[in-house]
């Protein structure tokens, strides 16, 4: 008996909506929360517009904007079937969690302005030390995601061997 097999339906549409709501909570639009928990928790990781739409019971034009915004985020990667037009959509094991932690660009900008900020203000108005601070938590914040992604991937490495999924 496959997986796919044992699984009960309703208990994982509860799935989804339950972590959808949980990502939704957290800041991520609603439809695109639904579509990511969809392809992550199918076990292929890939499902096409029509799949996800009879999945979730919403319109393609739902699912492609939803798509849209989760291919921006780097969430999921758009991928054509061999000799078809049809797009799969695919969230790689680690795909996700990369992009909730790799803001580098966003990080780096928000630096730049504080700093100019900073510059502005002068760093010994109140207004210029709030900024400072700020701009030392984000300096902060930026090395220790780095480090803190490279311990993940460690710890990944040791308890599922090397052979994950990029």
């Amino acid at each position: 008996m496959t997986e796919t097999a044992r699984r009960d339906p309703e208990a994982v549409s509860k799935f989804v909506e339950g972590f959808a709501a949980q990502l939704v909570e957290a800041g991520m639009q609603r439809m695109p929360a639904r579509v990511f928990a969809a392809l992550l928790s199918s076990d292929s990781g890939s499902l096409t517009s029509a799949e996800l739409g009879d999945l979730l019971q919403v319109s393609p034009a739902a699912v492609s904007g939803a798509v849209r915004y989760l291919a921006q985020q780097h969430m999921v990667a758009r991928e054509r079937e061999p000799g078809s037009r049809r797009e799969r959509y695919r969230v790689h094991s680690n795909q996700w969690y990369e992009a909730l932690t790799s803001r580098e660009a966003v990080i780096k900008r928000w630096e730049h302005a504080l700093r100019e900020g900073v510059d502005s203000l002068g760093e010994a108005t109140p207004a210029g030390r709030r900024l400072a601070e700020t701009l030392a938590f984000f300096e902060f914040l930026d090395g220790e995601i780095a480090m803190m992604m490279d311990r993940w991937r460690a710890h990944r490495d040791r308890v599922f061997g090397g052979g994950v999924e990029s």
